[in-house]
C-alpha cells in the first residue's frame, strides 16, 4: 500500500487543523464508538477533567471543538478522555553521546494512522511532532528544548484517564525540562500503560512507566520497549519481542561509541524494525529528536526527511514500500 507523510505548519488552529480533523473524523468516529457512545464519558464530564488536570489546555480545547463544527460527538473525541483501548508497538532510547538525542520506532497499523507531522505555535510555545487524533502526539519536541516518546507498556488494565497522546501535548505545551515533564507525568492520569521517554537541551532524561491502576514510577531507563520493570503480558510480549529489543538496545549503550548515523540505522533493521504490517504492528517510522537544535529527521529504509523550528518542510512524501 501506498503511505502518505504530510508536513503541516499552522501557528493557530485554524483552516489546515479544521481540515484534518474533517478529514479523519469519520474513522476516528467510527473508532471512539467501537463499544458504543454510551460507553465514552459526556462532554461535560470530559470538560471537567480537562479543567481539573489540564486547565492550560481548556481554551485551546474549546477553539478546537469550534474548528471540528461544535457537535457533541467530536468534542468528546477530542478530550482524549477515557478512549477506547488500544495497543502499539515501538521502541525508543537515548543515544549515548554528547548530543541529546532521542530515537524511536512507531510499530502499529497504517490504516488507523495520521501520518502528519504537526508544527504548532499554540500557547505561545512551538511544538512539532507526529500528529495523532489530530492534536495529541506521538513524539514530539517543543522550542525549550524537550523531547518525548511514548511506547505501550505492556498491560490489559484500563481505566479513568487520558489518552497518552493528549499527555505528551500537555507536557510539550507546558513543560520546558525534564523535571517538570516528570512531574506532569505522574500527576495526570493515564488510561492504559505507557512508558514516556523525555530528553532535554541539557540531556537529562528520565522514562516513566504510566498505568491506570498504579502510582507512575520515574525511573533514570535510557530504554523503553513494551514492557515495563517486569513482563506482564507474556503473549503480548512474546508477539512483540519487547524483552529481546530491549536487551539489543540496552547491548548497544554498553559497546565502544557509536556515530549517531549508526545509532539511528540500527532502529531501520530487525530486531528493531518491524515488518509485522498484517499484524498491526509494522514500523511506521524512525525519529531522530535532536531537542538542544530543534531537530527532527523522519527515516525510513533507504530515505530521510529533515526539519526543524527554522527549516520546516511543508509537503509530503510518499512510500509505497509498506505492505498492505
Amino acid at each position: 500500500m501506498t503511505l502518505i507523510f504530510r508536513a503541516l505548519c499552522e501557528a493557530q488552529p485554524g483552516p489546515r487543523v479544521a481540515g484534518l480533523f474533517h478529514e479523519f473524523w469519520p474513522a476516528y468516529r467510527r473508532w471512539w464508538a467501537c463499544e458504543g457512545m454510551t460507553a465514552r464519558p459526556t462532554y461535560m464530564e470530559c470538560r471537567r477533567a480537562l479543567a481539573r488536570h489540564m486547565p492550560e489546555m481548556l481554551g485551546l480545547y474549546d477553539q478546537l471543538c469550534e474548528l471540528a463544527g461544535g457537535g457533541d460527538n467530536a468534542a468528546r473525541f477530542l478530550s482524549f478522555y477515557c478512549p477506547p483501548r488500544y495497543l502499539a508497538g515501538c521502541s525508543q532510547a537515548i543515544w549515548p553521546g554528547d548530543e541529546p538525542l532521542l530515537v524511536r520506532n512507531y510499530d502499529y497499523s497504517p490504516a488507523a494512522f495520521d501520518a502528519v507531522v504537526l508544527k504548532t505555535g499554540w500557547l505561545g510555545r512551538r511544538v512539532m511532532g507526529m500528529s495523532d487524533g489530530v492534536w495529541g502526539l506521538l513524539d514530539g519536541v517543543n522550542d525549550a528544548g524537550l523531547a518525548v516518546s511514548l511506547t505501550f507498556g505492556g498491560r490489559r488494565e484500563v481505566g479513568e484517564g487520558f489518552g497518552v497522546p493528549l499527555i505528551l501535548r500537555y507536557v510539550l505545551q507546558t513543560c520546558s525540562t525534564v523535571a517538570e515533564a516528570c512531574r506532569t507525568l505522574a500527576r495526570v492520569p493515564c488510561h492504559m500503560s505507557y512508558n514516556v521517554t523525555a530528553l532535554d537541551a541539557a540531556r537529562r532524561f528520565a522514562t516513566v512507566h504510566l498505568a491506570p491502576d498504579r502510582d507512575a514510577v520515574v525511573t533514570n531507563a535510557p530504554v523503553a520497549t513494551n514492557h515495563q520493570e517486569r513482563v506482564e503480558w507474556a503473549s503480548h510480549a512474546r508477539f512483540t519481542a519487547t524483552v529481546e529489543r530491549e536487551r539489543f538496545l540496552l547491548h548497544r549503550l554498553t559497546l565502544h561509541p557509536e556515530t549517531q548515523e549508526r545509532f539511528i540505522e540500527a532502529f531501520l533493521r530487525p530486531p528493531l524494525y518491524s515488518t509485522a504490517f498484517s499484524s498491526g504492528f509494522g514500523t511506521l517510522y524512525t525519529a531522530a529528536y535532536r531537542p538542544r537544535l530543534g531537530e527532527l529527521d523522519i527515516h525510513w529504509p533507504g530515505a530521510r526527511w529533515p526539519m526543524s523550528f527554522d527549516a520546516f518542510p511543508d509537503g509530503e512524501r510518499r512510500l509505497l514500500a509498506i505492505p498492505a
